[in-house]
């Protein structure tokens, strides 16, 4: 193999949600549409559905803004038979150089996760399988040694239990988020080593101290929440992919010295997940 082909194959290693995204792995929206709500954002968007043509558009300006800062971003088969694969987060997540694949709750997208072993296997990179209870990566947020995982309708604590004895030199910290809230990633999310977005609604008293404690919180209401307040997506130090339609935290953002590159997602949200749900970082630096 030649030099230029090493760079180019896809390595893995994420210490964090904010360093230098390298690789990142997303899926088109070919056939994403509202068949069965499996969230309550589904519920609100069922009578609207989603604009297919649009969604695929939106998506396009999704991966050309990472392209444009330097990402290499690489793509699963779109299957009509999953409707919801174009949230590619879910499927696996990394921590350190260990690469997780997804044992997901919902039936509907459990084949997701075949599709993403043989690409993995195509790329030969090496990844284990979580076989113990359900997670999802939606639900795992690293910060260096710390990695916080939610405890939702979409993970539990087998599954949590699994990844700290594979990984015995982190630790992990379940965090029970509210019964109708679908991911960790849908009410919290890191911008950097110190600031992190919250939606104080999803948690106990115990866990927002805790959130506090660790991090200056850029703190959003229910309807931010709604529409994806905290599902950013960072691919630099300081430097972020958030929707034009949160302007109050986006300028609450700036105001901490973040870039916030603005793209219009509006229909990928309405099944329940924005940006960060639509990649799996493989390699951060």
């Amino acid at each position: 193999m030649t030099k230029m082909q090493e760079e180019k194959k896809p390595q893995t290693k994420c210490q964090t949600e904010f360093g230098q995204l390298r690789h990142v792995v997303v899926c088109p929206p070919a056939y994403m549409e509202i068949r069965k709500i499996i969230n309550e954002t589904q519920k609100h968007y069922l009578n609207h559905n989603i604009d297919q043509h649009l969604a695929m558009k939106q998506h396009a300006d999704f991966v050309n803004a990472l392209r444009d800062h330097g990402v290499d971003v690489m793509s699963l088969p779109a299957h009509e038979e999953f409707n919801e694969q174009v949230y590619t987060r879910d499927i696996g997540f990394c921590i350190g150089d260990t690469l997780f694949a997804s044992n997901m709750e919902d039936d509907i997208r459990k084949g997701e996760t075949k599709i993403l072993r043989e690409w993995l296997e195509e790329q030969e990179l090496t990844y284990k399988d979580i076989t113990e209870g359900t997670i999802e990566g939606g639900d795992v947020v690293v910060d260096g040694q710390r990695v916080w995982i939610g405890l939702s309708k979409r993970t539990d604590e087998k599954a949590v239990q699994q990844v700290q004895q594979q990984l015995p030199d982190y630790e992990v910290i379940p965090v029970r988020i509210r019964e109708d809230i679908l991911h960790l990633d849908c009410v919290f999310n890191l911008v950097r080593d110190d600031l992190a977005i919250l939606y104080p609604g999803a948690f106990d008293q115990a866990d927002l101290k805790r959130f506090r404690k660790l991090y200056k919180t850029i703190e959003i209401s229910e309807e931010e929440q709604f529409f994806m307040g905290t599902n950013i997506l960072s691919f630099a130090p300081d430097k972020l992919l958030s929707l034009p339609s949160n302007k109050r935290v986006n300028e609450a953002l700036r105001k901490e010295g973040v870039t916030v590159i603005e793209v219009n997602f509006s229909e990928i949200i309405k099944s329940g997940g924005s940006f960060r749900c639509c990649s799996l970082p493989l390699q951060r630096q």
